[in-house]
């Protein structure tokens, strides 16, 4: 089992920062460099205890499924989805807020197993895990920025253009370090 733990500073609510990282409309929006869409379930706005999402996005060249349930929920201190059929083995994802003086700090814990068989360590140190991590790290910057914009000017971030370029951009920038 491979664990990642991200740490963002944003400043803005815990309610806000909360509610952008279960929006499936932000979502599909912060993942413009795999073009991840909602296929079937909760397709649309916020996703709540024991609802599902199906997600459809485009990694490592091909079009990949991951549906997933939101296994535990205590707004707004923290949520859990976990994987229900994917191409992982196993994948949980524990999202936990916490405010402090107008700054929320919002960790991601991953928990996951690779697929590939006996090749899975090999394919999760050498591509996976990177991965992972980059794609994510983009995702939090893009949360970040949005819910820091939303605080100053409340609440059209559905409408919000930010450009595939920048998020492709930073995503590549990122893989070379």
């Amino acid at each position: 089992m491979t664990t990642i733990k991200l740490i963002t500073k944003i400043n803005a609510s815990i309610e806000t920062v909360f509610d952008l990282n279960r929006d499936t409309d932000v979502y599909q929006l912060s993942t413009n460099q795999s073009n991840d869409k909602a296929i079937a379930g909760v397709t649309s706005g916020l996703i709540n205890k024991n609802e599902r999402v199906t997600w459809r996005g485009k990694h490592f060249g091909f079009y990949l499924t991951h549906k997933s349930i939101i296994s535990k929920i205590e707004i707004p201190n923290y949520f859990i989805d976990e994987m229900m059929e994917g191409n992982f083995k196993s994948f949980k994802h524990k999202h936990t807020f916490s405010e402090e003086n107008g700054i929320v700090t919002m960790i991601d814990k991953l928990l996951y197993e690779a697929p590939f068989g006996i090749f899975r360590k090999l394919f999760d140190q050498l591509i996976l895990k990177r991965y992972l991590t980059n794609f994510f790290l983009i995702r939090n910057q893009f949360l970040k920025e949005l819910a820091e914009n939303q605080q100053q000017n409340p609440p059209q971030y559905r409408n919000t253009f930010y450009p595939k370029s920048r998020i492709v951009f930073r995503f590549f920038f990122m893989c070379k370090k």
